[in-house]
């Protein structure tokens, strides 16, 4: 079994399973990806004093402006991305690494970038704790995405950037797909998906990132 934090345990199962039912309640259908929030224990992925609010359905501090996704958003990037089956995806903003974690254990190889050294490390202490082998890791020192290790049959984007980016539209594979949530002041959810040389954008629904920005903070 995954290392929890102390007391927390047989507690953290139960409300875990709370936070599935509301999931499924909220819409989310994708028993993979249900499973596979069932199983990563996500009050591991914030700092101990707001461990116990990790399956309360918003979204959460982790350091440097930045923040742990309120899990129907994991929920829904998640199963619009694996509803194309993609086996190699790249997620631009690490964060914390708990939807890393839910990436590796839906598809064959996950490519992760982060701007912010510190985040990327401990997410780093905690993939490996939970024993997944199939991330790599890259800290964003120059350019968007991880054009090398392209194409890839999904992109999810953790953060808004103001409007959609070529750069990352172009290292989807043929038929791959990107989440995204885009806009400033009002954001909406994004799918992209590659045809050729265009692209089919489809709005999902509202959400609230923040910013997608440039530059490593060491």
């Amino acid at each position: 079994m995954v290392a929890e934090h102390q007391g927390i345990g047989m507690t953290s199962r139960r409300t875990r399973m709370r936070l599935i039912q509301r999931l499924r309640e909220s819409g989310i259908s994708d028993t993979h990806v249900l499973n596979a929030m069932e199983e990563i224990p996500r009050h591991i992925f914030l700092d101990e004093a707001l461990s116990h609010r990790a399956y309360e359905d918003t979204a959460l501090p982790i350091g440097y402006s930045q923040t742990l996704s309120q899990p129907y958003i994991v929920a829904r990037m998640t199963e619009v991305l694996m509803s194309h089956q993609p086996a190699r995806v790249l997620e631009l903003g690490t964060g914390s690494g708990y939807q890393t974690a839910i990436l590796a254990k839906l598809c064959k190889d996950v490519y992760s970038v982060e701007r912010i050294k510190a985040l990327q490390d401990r997410a780093r202490d905690r993939l490996r704790t939970l024993g997944l082998r199939n991330v790599m890791l890259r800290l964003a020192d120059r350019g968007m995405g991880w054009p090398d290790k392209g194409p890839f049959d999904g992109i999810i984007v953790t953060a808004a950037p103001k409007e959609l980016p070529e750069e990352l539209m172009m290292q989807l594979a043929e038929g791959g797909v990107m989440v995204i949530p885009v806009g400033e002041a009002s954001q909406m959810l994004t799918q992209v998906v590659r045809r050729g040389e265009a692209f089919e954008i489809t709005d999902i629904e509202p959400v609230r990132f923040v910013p997608l920005l440039a530059g490593v903070v060491r």
